[in-house]
């Protein structure tokens, strides 16, 4: 079938019980997806065969054997505080951080045609997503050039989502280019460091004794099974959760057109008919679900989970990434105790719109939200995920003058263990 190459396609092959989907670019039109391990092969065409982690005889380099080395997950969802927590990880000298890789995988997704995403279904997009974890994890970045538009070329990309944000891909041997004086900046790493090369990655992350990747793009904690029983990933989770009532008015700041509506009825005091009520009882569902997981201590996640309160962090920052470095197994090293103090300092906080920084009085900002939302907003909140914040121990509003008095907390203490 002549078609020019345009799209995504979903390959399903099955190895030693595991599922591994990828993503590829071929033609726009075909007559049906590939059924089994063997029939996959031979109908990808052989310059996009790739060999899955799974298969039979593959071994993983060296180091990857060592049950030394972590490999952490922060999973997150959007505008929790998971950027500053990620921060904790990118810090520390001998941890590989990315941050966000999964953005290409969604990306691919969401561009396909509309054909194509009534097949390429939630299960496919998780499939995906475990598949460039589970490689990345194994410092291969390679395959992770299936996702990224414009096309690498010779394993060389402008176009990898937030770069900036990982030191290790703006330092040498990735970054030739980067100050010798400065620690690796989001801006200047734009600039200086030009295209990346996922060759230089791949062995840079190889050099480190660790490697952390943050992400908001797995709904549920479930969704991360497969990954946490493979024993040679030695995977450690760090849920981070935030009350659903300050996600709310962070999304309403940081994504002004998806959440136009909010704004309106927040700004007017009138509740526009068209206001998305999804955004928020989504939000508090994958919030609930990946708790409920973690609190039920199933076999799977034993000596693998902890949770985390934004909250919590944001008010004794230097104790909980202490708490939070204990159950990964590794010290604390100085460099992120002075990021910590730097960037968690009213004098350093930046004036103006910061909504994509780390840097900020995290004391302040942590319930900041009840000095923006209405209480109109707040109890609609309250009312939508009133289990979550129970569960999680956010306590309600009842008036606007108990939801102004800053003097009153409304984040219950709580002690969440980790699950070891």
């Amino acid at each position: 079938m002549e078609c020019s190459w345009k799209t995504v396609v979903l390959l399903v092959c099955a190895s030693l019980g595991i599922q591994y989907t990828v993503i590829r670019s071929l033609r726009d039109t075909f007559s049906s997806p590939c059924q089994g391990g063997d029939h996959c092969q031979h109908r990808e065409p052989k310059e996009y065969r790739w060999r899955s982690p799974c298969y039979e005889g593959h071994q993983l380099p060296g180091p990857f054997h060592s049950h030394a080395r972590k490999h952490i997950i922060l999973f997150a969802t959007t505008r929790s505080g998971s950027s500053f927590t990620g921060q904790l990880f990118n810090q520390h000298p001998d941890i590989f951080y990315l941050f966000e890789p999964l953005y290409h995988v969604q990306q691919a997704f969401t561009n396909s045609s509309a054909r194509l995403r009534k097949i390429l279904d939630r299960r496919a997009l998780l499939g995906a997503c475990r598949d460039l974890l589970h490689n990345l994890y194994n410092c291969d970045f390679h395959f992770l050039e299936n996702y990224i538009k414009p096309e690498p070329r010779d394993h060389a990309t402008g176009s990898f989502f937030r770069r900036g944000s990982s030191s290790a891909l703006c330092s040498p041997p990735v970054c030739e280019d980067s100050p010798d004086a400065q620690e690796p900046d989001e801006i200047w790493c734009s600039k200086k460091c030009r295209s990346l090369n996922l060759t230089l990655a791949g062995r840079a992350c190889q050099d480190r004794g660790h490697m952390a990747i943050k992400t908001v793009r797995i709904p549920e904690i479930k969704d991360l099974k497969i990954l946490s029983e493979d024993p040679r990933l030695n995977l450690k989770i760090v849920h981070l959760v935030r009350d659903p009532r300050g996600i709310l008015a962070s999304r309403m700041t940081a994504f002004m057109d998806q959440f136009r509506a909010w704004k309106i009825w927040n700004a007017t005091g009138r509740k526009p008919h068209y206001v998305d009520l999804s955004q928020i009882t989504r939000t508090c569902k994958d919030l609930s679900d990946s708790a409920e997981t973690g609190f039920s201590k199933p076999t799977w996640l034993k000596g693998r989970y902890m949770l985390v309160r934004y909250e919590d962090l944001a008010k004794e920052p230097v104790e909980k990434a202490k708490e939070i470095y204990k159950f990964i197994g590794l010290d604390m090293d100085d460099k992120i105790h002075t990021w910590i103090l730097h960037n968690t300092n009213a004098s350093n906080a930046p004036e103006g719109n910061y909504k994509f920084t780390t840097t900020r009085n995290s004391k302040a900002t942590a319930e900041s939200w009840r000095l923006n939302l209405s209480f109109d907003i707040v109890q609609t909140v309250q009312n939508l995920c009133n289990t979550t914040l129970s569960q999680l121990g956010y306590r309600n509003v009842n008036s606007v003058a108990d939801l102004r008095n800053m003097s009153n907390s409304v984040v219950e203490p709580r002690t969440f263990l980790p699950f070891l």
